[in-house]
């Protein structure tokens, strides 16, 4: 791979045969009066084409969700790697946004995340892993004779309140156990939970 860009002849727009190097691995500014082509060589020749290879180097099936583009009016540019363009335009005064809602890269982010990320468990910090059924089975009859196994399902995550109607719920369903903040509680017990604790 080049150390630089190569631009030859860009006609694109308002550009007149512009040639010119940019080095990689840096950050580039162009500066210029409005109209002197500055998005036209950032924009409309350099990401356009970057973007234009990408695509074309990608499966006929993943071409159809990206749309087609055009290659810019330039004799050649060499060096030039897949592009990212973050669009220029106003950005209304919001105290909850943050650099990936302004981006718009916050749903991409997340996406990224849930598809490579590896969970941990906050509490054993052990990575948390999907079981199958026959998994969960084969563990439960390793344990030694005798064993208690308490099999749980989230309630009430991160919520203040007593709770009085949910416990009486799950009493009548025939439940016979809850765990709040790691404490065991017998149902067929009297249980008060303080209201202002989140649970």
């Amino acid at each position: 791979m080049k150390d630089k860009i190569i631009i030859k002849n860009a006609r694109e727009n308002n550009l007149k045969n512009i040639s010119l190097e940019i080095p990689r691995n840096k950050f580039i500014v162009f500066t210029g009066l409005s109209g002197s082509g500055k998005s036209s060589l950032a924009f409309n020749t350099i990401y356009e084409e970057g973007r234009r290879r990408y695509v074309d180097s990608l499966s006929n099936y993943a071409k159809q969700f990206l749309g087609g583009s055009k290659k810019p009016d330039v004799d050649s540019i060499e060096g030039l790697s897949p592009a990212i363009s973050i669009e220029q335009k106003t950005v209304h005064n919001n105290p909850r946004s943050i650099v990936g809602t302004v981006t718009e890269i916050y749903d991409y982010l997340r996406l990224l995340f849930a598809r490579i990320g590896k969970p941990f468990c906050p509490n054993h910090k052990k990575e948390i892993t999907a079981q199958k059924s026959r998994d969960i089975i084969n563990h439960v009859l390793t344990q030694k004779p005798g064993s208690k196994i308490f099999i749980m399902s989230p309630i009430v995550i991160n919520q203040k309140g007593s709770f009085a109607t949910v416990l009486a719920k799950l009493k009548k369903e025939g439940f016979l156990r809850i765990k709040a903040n790691n404490e065991i509680y017998e149902l067929e017990n009297e249980i008060k939970l303080d209201k202002n604790k989140k649970w």
